[in-house]
């Protein structure tokens, strides 16, 4: 079976890149650009060989661009009676949402179980990464019919896991690093930066 492609990198390197795409993906101004880098993070969710329930994370959006229209202000786009549904609530929310859920897809596709941080804090940080993907792993364990039971079977496999050593993945941190790796993670992060460049010229245009 193909091994996906995010653990070719060292999840040290994988790690930067994310929080160089981050501090990019949170300083972007513009709304639209915002949303193209968000498709992308769920395109490189899908190269580390994850899943992003994309029905899930529309639920989510929709549900904070409704609770943000509960204050409108700006200019009015429809009215239902006493609901008016403004402009300015719109686009807040759907920037607020955006960047939610952006935030949780990068941090599925750059952060794996095998990170290593320097430290107490970075040693903690590491241990709660590595709970975290055990959990979106097997979550499919806990069905509504065996809600109990299925957190029973979870909590076991993570204890089962961890008392074993809990084995690195196969590209662990001390991987030999290649020129390749290095510009394959360059060109992740240009795409995001890039955007959110754009999105700051088109704000300061006349």
């Amino acid at each position: 079976m193909k091994k996906p492609w995010g653990t070719r990198f060292r999840s040290g390197d994988l790690f930067i890149a994310g929080l160089i795409m981050m501090a990019a993906f949170l300083y972007n101004p513009s709304t639209v650009l915002k949303a193209l880098q968000c498709v992308l993070f769920l395109w490189y969710v899908r190269l580390g060989g994850k899943r992003n329930k994309l029905l899930m994370t529309l639920i989510v959006i929709l549900c904070i661009v409704i609770f943000n229209l509960l204050v409108p202000y700006g200019k009015v786009l429809v009215e239902f009676g006493a609901v008016r549904i403004t402009q300015g609530a719109l686009i807040a929310g759907l920037h607020k949402a955006l960047t939610l859920e952006g935030l949780i897809m990068l941090s599925k596709a750059t952060i794996r179980s095998d990170l290593r941080l320097p430290g107490s804090l970075g040693a903690l940080l590491g241990e709660s990464f590595r709970v975290f993907e055990g959990i979106t792993a097997r979550k499919n364990l806990i069905t509504r019919k065996h809600f109990i039971e299925g957190i029973d079977a979870l909590m076991l496999e993570l204890s089962t896991e961890q008392s074993a050593g809990n084995q690195h993945s196969p590209e662990a941190p001390g991987a030999p690093r290649t020129l390749v790796d290095i510009l394959l993670l360059g060109a992740m992060i240009v795409p995001v930066v890039v955007l959110t460049a754009l999105g700051a010229w088109v704000l300061v245009l006349p």
